[in-house]
């Protein structure tokens, strides 16, 4: 495999990743929004998962941006 493969490889993990987050709260959501420290904690823990993915993907990216410069 190639270098930009393995990169976009990473790319399309983190995409489904966040997904199947959001998917999940979705389904969560009916029962979380009945008592409003569920709602907080599920909008909380959602979002810093697709934050946490961002930051890595990021990090591949500016990785690969430097590679690409030497």
């Amino acid at each position: 495999m190639t270098r930009s493969s393995l990169h976009l490889l990473k790319g399309t993990g983190y995409l489904i990743s966040t997904v199947s987050v959001t998917l999940l709260a979705v389904v969560s959501w009916d029962s979380a929004s009945k008592r409003p420290l569920l709602m907080a904690c599920l909008l909380g823990g959602a979002a810093t998962s697709i934050i946490g993915m961002f930051c890595r993907w990021l990090s591949y990216e500016i990785e690969k941006r430097q590679e690409e410069r030497r």
